[in-house]
Formats: structure tokens, C-alpha cells, sequence
């Protein structure tokens, strides 16, 4: 079982800090003074953003998914030739030098869409200036990954006026992160820690199975996996699985199944998961379980997101890895 002085020791720069404080983060950013903005006649929103911005854009995806409006991510540096004067272009990069989000945003000016960016500041925030363009100064913590809270619910904060989203749903889900927040923090390192149950239990290569709705849960999953526990990790549409990716379990090997389960998913959805259970118990593969709290897609997803971060953060100790640096991510760069 972990303990607090090892966490602290291999989480040098104390990451599991910030994650304690992800629900006072989130409810300090909703309730902040930041000016909104409100742009008429929007059918078509394009998020741009890399990492851990990028992942903002998968939840916005998934929580507008059954309104009218038509959401898009771009994770990279092309702005789709769709846009158009009812279009709300969305940068933002952590960093505020993210060199894929400036070359939307370069793009986008360009164009006849409505535009707004969010950055801790740098490139982002003078090209802003320079071009009068919409811009939200919102402070980096720790890290872009770590800094995730701050910047989702500052967002939701600014875009309230544009965004079909009810407050009451965004205030449940900090009500929920707080609730989270009690069982997973660090203060609470023993056997009812269900994000430190499932570090533990992880030994090989994670692959991520998810309904619909909950993919940006299992994008963001898999990106911390890679980013602080230093590990490969899969993820895989759970109803697509049973046309192809359940034939390589017909093979041993060292990957582990992690289900994540929405809590009021489809009913054929449901079927599928008892299947696909009933099949790993069948051949004797362990798997593990991740349910979402009940609510609003918001708090599914942000409290699956919280469960799921902090869990790579106890592996990152477990393996006695230090989850903070990213010295492949510093290559890429200097040589980008």
C-alpha cells in the first residue's frame, strides 16, 4: 500500500497537491470575475487545443453532443474548410505557445468566424493583443494536465451565455469533484481509495474500454497513463471491440482490460458490457470496473476524469517514477 512519504518522494514537485485541490480549482474558476462572452447565431463550434487542452475540447464534444450544435476538435494545425460567420472558433493552449493552436488561431482570424482564446499568456496572449481578438488570461497550476480544472470551468464560466448548458448541472459537478475529492485525495492513501485500488492493480499495458459519450473520459485516461505513470496505454469503443478487438484476447499477453461504465448507459450498451464480462470470466482474464457517478454528462465525465488522473499519479509513485517531467515531449519540441 502507498504511503505518504513515497508519493512525496517520487512526486518531487508535489503534482498530487494540485489534484488535492481540483475541486476548490474548479469552484474559484466557475465563480471567478472573468468577463463573458456571448456571440449570436452560432450552429458549428471548432475547439482547438493540444494535450491537455485538447482534452477540454473532447468534453465540450461530449456534453454538447445531443444539442444542435455541432462541435469539432482539431488536434493539430489545420482549421476545417467548414467555417463559416456562424462559427465559434475556441483556442487555447496552457502554455499559451502551443505552435498546432497558434496556427489555428493565425487561420481562423482570417476567416469570417467568431473567435475567442484562453492561455496562461506568452505567444497566445500577445497575438490576441496585437490582432484585438477575444482573449481569457487564466492562470497555468503546476502544469497544462494538472491545470485541467482551472481552465475547463473558466471556460464553461466565459461561454456561458453561448453554451445550452444549464448552471445547475455545472454546479452539481463540483458538488460531485468535491464528494470525489474526500475518497481519492492523498489524504486518504488505504483499501476505500478507489483510484489507488486501481494503480495498484495495474502491471502491464492498460487498455481502456468506453460507451459512448464517455470517450473523452478515456482519451484523457490514456494521455495521463502516458504523461505521468510513463506507460502505454489503449483505449477502445466498447461496442466496436466486439468486431475486431475482441479476437486478441484469444492470445495471452500482459494487457489488462479497464472498463469504464456510464451509469445509465444505453441498454444495448449494457448488454454488451455483460458480454464482454462474461467472455473474460469465460477465459479467465482479470478486469477492472470504473463506474461514473450519477448526473449530469458534465459530472460523469469530470469526476471519471479526476478518479482516473490521480490513479496514473499513485502508479507513477508505485513504479517509483516522478509523474511531472516529460523529457520525450521536451525533444519533440526542440526539434519541432
Amino acid at each position: 500500500m502507498l504511503n505518504l512519504s513515497t508519493l512525496k518522494k517520487y512526486d518531487v514537485s508535489g503534482m498530487y497537491k494540485v489534484y488535492d485541490q481540483w475541486p476548490s480549482i474548479a469552484r474559484e474558476s466557475y465563480s471567478s470575475s472573468q468577463d463573458v462572452v456571448d456571440f449570436d447565431n452560432i450552429d458549428h463550434i471548432v475547439f482547438s487545443g493540444m494535450g491537455g487542452s485538447g482534452t477540454i475540447g473532447d468534453i465540450i464534444s461530449s456534453i454538447l453532443s445531443k444539442t444542435n450544435i455541432h462541435v469539432a476538435v482539431v488536434k493539430g494545425y489545420h482549421l476545417p474548410n467548414t467555417v463559416d460567420s456562424k462559427t465559434l472558433v475556441i483556442t487555447t493552449s496552457i502554455s499559451g505557445n502551443t505552435a498546432e493552436t497558434l496556427s489555428v488561431l493565425e487561420t481562423a482570424r482570417k476567416t469570417k468566424c467568431k473567435l475567442v482564446a484562453f492561455s496562461s499568456g506568452r505567444k497566445m496572449h500577445d497575438y490576441c493583443q496585437k490582432h484585438k481578438i477575444e482573449h481569457r488570461v487564466v492562470p497555468k497550476t503546476h502544469s497544462p494536465r494538472a491545470s485541467f480544472p482551472g481552465f475547463l470551468y473558466t471556460i464553461l464560466k466565459v461561454l456561458g451565455p453561448v453554451l445550452p448548458l444549464k448552471e445547475k448541472d455545472i454546479v452539481e459537478s463540483i458538488r460531485e469533484l468535491e464528494k470525489t475529492g474526500r475518497i481519492i485525495s492523498s489524504e486518504n492513501l488505504d483499501k476505500n481509495n478507489p483510484a489507488l485500488e486501481l494503480a495498484e492493480w495495474i502491471s502491464g499495458i492498460p487498455i481502456i474500454y468506453y460507451p459512448f459519450g464517455l470517450q473523452s473520459a478515456a482519451v484523457r485516461f490514456k494521455n495521463s497513463l502516458h504523461e505521468n505513470a510513463k506507460r502505454h496505454a489503449m483505449i477502445e469503443d466498447i461496442i466496436e471491440a466486439g468486431h475486431n478487438n475482441i479476437v486478441s484476447w484469444e492470445k495471452k499477453d500482459k494487457v489488462q482490460p479497464i472498463l469504464l461504465e456510464g451509469s445509465d448507459d444505453y441498454i444495448k450498451t449494457k448488454q454488451r458490457w455483460k458480454i464482454i464480462k462474461k467472455y473474460f470470466e469465460i477465459n479467465k482474464i482479470d478486469y477492472r470496473e470504473v463506474y461514473s457517478v450519477k448526473g449530469s454528462i458534465i459530472s460523469k465525465l469530470i469526476n471519471l476524469i479526476y478518479v482516473l488522473d490521480y490513479s496514473t499519479i499513485y502508479l507513477a509513485a508505485l513504479s517509483k517514477i516522478d509523474p511531472s517531467p516529460t523529457k520525450s515531449i521536451d525533444f519533440i519540441k526542440k526539434l519541432s
